[in-house]
């Protein structure tokens, strides 16, 4: 059990200029049907060629929080 305080734990917390979704490697479909949270099947993987064709590196970007 954490005895911290709720303002303390904000404190600790991991500031949002440190957050980020990728290394900067590249981004495989892989990648963008999991972060959709759907199965990798051919269909999904073919989705997300596709999305990864249109929108680049952002197609991952967009679907993580």
């Amino acid at each position: 059990m954490s005895t911290a305080r709720p303002d303390e734990d904000a404190e600790r917390a991991t500031p949002d200029s440190l957050l980020h979704t990728r290394t900067g490697t590249e981004v495989a479909p892989e990648d963008v049907v999991l972060a959709a949270g759907r199965d990798v099947t051919p269909a999904s993987l073919e989705w997300a060629r596709r999305k990864i064709e249109t929108e680049g590196a952002a197609a991952l970007d967009k679907l993580l929080p």
